[in-house]
């Protein structure tokens, strides 16, 4: 049995990963290729095309880009041809694998989506390109389920993987040490995503307002994730040598949300791993001008943070676009670490949304539902 994976992001590359785990434990047989990064490499894919460099955001970024999807596309495609793979997992990065399936049908492959599109959000369209281009959706929450149900996809439930995978490795001295930290200190964990747009865009800004917090509040310390498709030179040079001390991490960026005090974090997966591990964190959200025009036209819902829309009513506040101010981010961060109320009531706010998710087990049902989909239909 041999499947093929289409990631495009760090957490993408972070669910191929622990999805190619699980099928390795149920399957050890099964072969595993296709486009990734260093996680789902260590985890046993055979990587075809590195992820590393596709660090693009924002629709004005990708359309000077297109020519070079275009030639990602066909060599992906001309790998299916001379692998011939039983099925091709798209995982999440729309943008991409939305026009990568259609080629793939074309071409015989059966297709499995997993980390759909948000179509309740935007981009209703999408839902119909799933519908009609892919064998089976894989869906992580019942609400996004029934909404690809009504519009004739075949889908299956499985529950979120982050259920099973958010949680601390280490004890929460080992991790103050392994990360430099001081123990004495509150943490501030800033993090500005995974694509190089991003971390430019908003590293910046997070390390203005972190000087005015240390300002303010003498005893606090930050910490900053390297996300694998970050090379640690770019985060070395954004950050000014006449400012407060900031200590970059590789690894366990759960072991570092679990002992930081609060976080500042892009939207995207991130906001939703803080909340499961009950972190009270800001949420910012900024892009390019064109593409927050369009979101503003398109985008159905009040929130964008995903902790939000699984509550169904903003427990995390978001600053978007030009809200996004040193000045906003320092406010907000002071009021949670010298109001000890405030920091309580986000805290259980956060530790709600892991109730609401439902039970652990989805990254090995998710692997067992593909494993069946690929022997029943490599029969068929």
């Amino acid at each position: 049995m041999k499947i093929m994976f289409s990631a495009g992001e760090a957490s993408g590359d972070m669910h191929g990963a622990n999805l190619a785990r699980a099928l390795k434990e149920l399957d050890p047989e099964v072969e595993l290729l296709g486009m990734g990064g260093s996680r789902m490499a260590e985890a046993g894919v055979r990587i075809v095309y590195d992820i590393k460099n596709l660090g693009f955001i924002g629709v004005g970024e990708i359309i000077r880009k297109i020519p070079f999807f275009f030639r990602l596309r066909d060599f992906l495609l001309e790998t299916m041809r001379k692998e011939k793979p039983d099925v091709l997992v798209c995982i999440d990065y729309p943008g991409f694998n939305m026009r990568l399936i259609k080629k793939a049908r074309e071409a015989g492959i059966r297709v499995i989506y997993y980390i759909l599109p948000t179509i309740w959000a935007w981009h209703k369209s999408r839902g119909k390109v799933i519908a009609e281009n892919t064998d089976l959706a894989i869906s992580l929450f019942p609400f996004e389920a029934r909404l690809y149900e009504q519009i004739g996809t075949h889908v299956a439930y499985a529950g979120h993987p982050l259920i099973d995978t958010v949680h601390p490795s280490m004890t929460r001295e080992e991790a103050i040490r392994i990360f430099g930290l001081d123990e004495s200190k509150r943490t501030i964990l800033l993090m500005p995503g995974s694509r190089l747009q991003e971390v430019r865009s908003l590293l910046p800004v997070m390390l203005d307002a972190a000087a005015i917090i240390a300002e303010q509040i003498p005893d606090v310390q930050f910490l900053l994730p390297e996300a694998s498709t970050i090379d640690r030179s770019l985060l070395e040079s954004l950050i000014p040598q006449d400012g407060p001390a900031v200590h970059i991490a590789a690894e366990g960026v759960y072991d570092m949300m679990h002992i930081s005090t609060a976080a500042v974090a892009a939207s995207g997966t991130a906001t939703l791993e803080t909340a499961l591990m009950g972190l009270p964190t800001l949420l910012i959200y900024r892009v390019g001008n064109l593409t927050y025009w369009l979101s503003k036209v398109l985008v159905h819902i009040k929130s964008i943070g995903l902790p939000n829309i699984i509550m169904g009513h903003r427990i995390m506040p978001e600053l978007w676009q030009n809200e996004v101010t040193p000045e906003a981010i320092a406010r907000d961060m002071i009021h949670l670490l010298t109001d000890e109320q405030a920091w309580q009531k986000r805290h259980e706010a956060m530790l709600a949304v892991r109730r609401e998710m439902g039970e652990p087990g989805a990254v090995r049902r998710t692997a067992a539902t593909i494993l069946q989909f690929v022997k029943e239909n490599s029969t068929a």
